[in-house]
């Protein structure tokens, strides 16, 4: 099986259609990456709380270990906000599915891998609650919002024209996608705030 990413036929850029750059050089996009990168850095500072012989007891240990997660996968989706890496992703499976002859059929394996990646999803937020189920209300608090801001990650990375039109719908001058996504992060970033704020009245 070969990858011929340098096809000039399936597109003008590197990949296809990508090409590395700045995705969304907006107002928002930009609030955006901000956002997750401060909140990122707020699940560093939480996961840091948990220090001395707190950290010893497994409880604490695990809300560690979820904040520390947090904090990856908040630094990790604030960068490829702008890179745009899923969309890098949907070129090579397009590129795949032209040189190996299953184009017509690239419908059901889309939504086997959509399954896939919910099924991913699904285990992930039974991990989340796992490590965070005897954890202080705001770990509580950030997981919904991981779990919100995970839900709308797999929904644009399914490109599905009908989805795609739904969460472009703007209110008010703002789109359904902005909302959605500022939203989990908000709540996140809340997260951390109640549990600061917890640490702080022991």
């Amino acid at each position: 099986m070969s990858i011929a990413l340098s096809m000039p036929a399936t597109g003008d850029g590197l990949v296809g259609n990508w090409s590395p750059g700045i995705g969304d050089a907006s107002f928002v996009g930009w609030l955006t990456v901000i956002a997750y990168l401060v909140t990122g850095w707020r699940c560093y500072l939480a996961a840091r709380r948990i220090t001395g012989p707190m950290a010893a007891l497994s409880d604490a240990r695990r809300e560690k270990t979820f904040w520390a997660i947090l904090t990856a996968l908040f630094l990790m989706l604030g960068i490829n906000k702008q890179l745009d890496l899923q969309s890098l992703l949907t070129e090579i499976g397009r590129i795949l599915a032209r040189d190996e002859g299953w184009y017509e059929e690239r419908a059901s394996v889309q939504r086997a891998f959509i399954l896939v990646v919910g099924a991913l999803g699904v285990a992930a937020a039974g991990a989340a609650i796992f490590l965070v189920r005897r954890a202080t209300r705001g770990a509580w608090i950030a997981a919904l919002g991981a779990t919100l801001v995970t839900a709308f990650v797999v929904i644009r990375a399914a490109s599905f024209h009908h989805i795609d039109r739904m969460i472009s719908i703007s209110w008010f001058g703002l789109k359904t996608n902005w909302l959605l996504e500022l939203s989990g992060i908000a709540v996140v970033l809340y997260g951390t705030i109640v549990q600061a704020r917890a640490f702080r009245r022991r």
